[in-house]
């Protein structure tokens, strides 16, 4: 089968369409993986069971099963009970979510690596507990875990084809979209190509990170 250039113009406004679509789903995935991920890894270090537990049965639930049955049950079921969401809003929010549940293991590793002589110290020095977290531990903790939550922002990448599922076209679906219309391999090609382009740079420089941050 020979490469046809003519298939490859003909799908590049699709393919950009795509990687908008791609690149809105990782970003806002990203926040709200990070942001939740830390809002769990406190709370289970939360001496009260009625906050420590549910957070981590839901953590586990999540965990346990898969990306795809969770972007169909946000995009399917949740509208039932409320106000539906875009396809592109529920891959957002099924990504972060997933996602928050792996991160904040991340983060429990970066707390539980602070030296135990900081919390000592923020004790003696009759720091509040909110002050002991965001300007003793986090700041070391999240030190030490950057180039891990790094590497999810690649997985996550990896994932976003899933979001084709529910209707949100990112690259992939629109490569598919274009090659069942047409009947040609180029599209699938110049997706593959694009995401080794974007992951290959990015787990480079996260090694760089991750030698630079551990001197």
């Amino acid at each position: 089968m020979n490469w046809d250039w003519s298939n490859v113009d003909a799908f590049m406004p699709r393919f950009w369409d795509g990687v908008l679509v791609t690149l809105q789903a990782l970003a806002g995935g990203v926040v709200i993986a990070f942001a939740l991920g830390l809002v769990w890894a406190i709370a289970l270090r939360s001496t009260h069971r009625w906050v420590r537990w549910p957070v981590a049965a839901f953590t586990e639930f999540v965990r346990n099963t898969p990306l795809l049955v969770q972007l169909f049950f946000l995009f399917y079921v949740v509208p039932s009970w409320g106000p539906s969401m875009s396809p592109l809003v529920t891959g957002i929010v099924g990504l972060g979510l997933h996602y928050s549940t792996y991160t904040s293991e991340v983060y429990r590793a970066g707390i539980d690596g602070v030296p135990a002589g900081q919390w000592e110290a923020a004790t003696a020095l009759s720091l509040p507990k909110s002050r002991t977290w965001y300007a003793v531990i986090l700041p070391q903790a999240v030190r030490r875990v950057v180039p891990a939550l790094g590497n999810y922002v690649i997985v996550m990448l990896k994932e976003s084809p899933q979001l084709a599922a529910i209707g949100a076209l990112e690259m992939l679906g629109e490569a598919r979209g274009f090659s069942n219309e047409t009947f040609t391999f180029e599209a699938i090609s110049v997706v593959g190509i694009a995401f080794i382009v974007i992951a290959y740079p990015a787990s480079v420089l996260l090694r760089a990170l991750e030698r630079r941050l551990v001197r």
